[in-house]
């Protein structure tokens, strides 16, 4: 039988170019090469492609990838059947792509950027399409989608760079009129809460809009929920399902970037902490959301339930989540019966599915 032709994408030039690198490696690791001839490819953060020609994975996490002799220059050209071309000195050779597996976390990566790229050139690649992937990247078109589909989310202020720029206490007063401390506050198109923070009063609330600010020109303010962080994996096309429910216990005083990558804070519970009956509205919650948005292949979705009523409120989705060790996607359909290597069959599967 023959092998398909994987081409897994990782790197990029957004702020969560490192947590794409580790992704990356697990992936790579769980490809069965019976089954698939991988290309694995590399965007640095300047944003040159290179095709990287190691066969020890564990170099991509440490950024040691870049400089493997056996790398080379490459690309995926937009024009249809022509696939990824590798640059070897003055010569150019045409690698037949069937899929394509893009781990590029945030900006380009996950926003349609990538996606439409890979739909001119007809390649099927996994996760959402063009729409979902942009609707699910910024944060403040989700909520929207939500707010249609009757989704309970918590209450939101969308805050332009531009108002922040020219009329700060203005704002600052709107957004104190409208929400109790503490407040969260993120840009509203990063992912691995990036540029996320928590404000306890006026002056951190200020200094978290900046912040924010730095990483989009959009913010969304938010208002403090008290409860579980739970999440919920979902996989499929027309018939999505969701595992069973994770828990988070970040262990510091929310679920930061640093919690997620760098400290050993934070705790996951898997099955969450909650009632069967609860887990099952998350989970209904979920596939509604992920349907409701238009998405196919895979989605993370994130929520609340709050500690003094289990009120399920939605916090975000994310289209192409971590699959680093630690991360809750593949660890979720890991419990639920589904190891590692089968998820990543599984979504390769449904990628060629999608374009059928």
């Amino acid at each position: 039988m023959k092998k398909l032709s994987v081409c897994v994408l990782f790197g990029g030039r957004s702020p969560e170019h490192e947590v794409s690198l580790r992704s990356a490696e697990a992936v790579l690791n769980h490809m069965d090469p019976e089954k698939y001839n991988v290309f694995p490819v590399g965007i640095t953060k300047d944003g040159d492609w290179m095709i990287f020609g190691g066969r020890d994975y564990s170099e991509l996490p440490s950024g040691q990838w870049i400089h493997n002799p056996n790398n080379c220059r490459g690309t995926i050209s937009p024009i249809r059947g022509q696939g990824l071309f590798r640059f070897e000195g003055d010569c150019v050779v045409r690698e037949r792509i069937d899929v394509v597996f893009p781990v590029l976390h945030g900006e380009n990566g996950e926003d349609g950027a990538i996606q439409g790229l890979l739909q001119l050139a007809g390649i099927p690649y996994v996760g959402p399409h063009i729409a979902a992937s942009a609707v699910s990247m910024d944060k403040t078109l989700t909520k929207l989608v939500a707010d249609l589909a009757g989704v309970t989310q918590a209450a939101w202020h969308l805050v332009r760079r531009s108002d922040l720029e020219h009329h700060e206490d203005l704002l600052m007063d709107t957004l104190e009129n409208r929400f109790s401390y503490p407040m969260f506050v993120k840009p509203a198109g990063t992912g691995s809460s990036v540029g996320v923070s928590k404000a306890a009063n006026r002056e951190s609330l200020k200094a978290a809009l900046h912040s924010a600010a730095k990483y989009d020109e959009k913010v969304l303010v938010e208002e403090f929920i008290h409860g579980r962080e739970i999440e919920v994996a979902v996989m499929g096309n027309e018939n999505p399902v969701a595992s069973g429910c994770g828990e988070i216990d970040s262990g510091a005083e929310f679920y930061d970037y640093d919690a997620k990558y760098v400290t050993n804070t934070s705790t996951a519970y898997i099955p969450a902490r909650i009632s069967e009956e609860v887990e099952e509205q998350v989970r209904e919650t979920a596939v509604k959301l992920y349907s409701a948005i238009g998405c196919q292949g895979m989605a993370r979705v994130d929520f609340f339930v709050t500690y003094e009523d289990n009120r399920v409120v939605f916090n975000e989705i994310n289209t192409i989540p971590g699959f680093t060790s630690i991360s809750m996607y593949p660890k979720l359909f890991e419990a639920s019966g589904i190891p590692f290597d089968q998820l990543v069959d599984e979504l390769l599967r449904l990628a060629m599915e999608a374009c059928q």
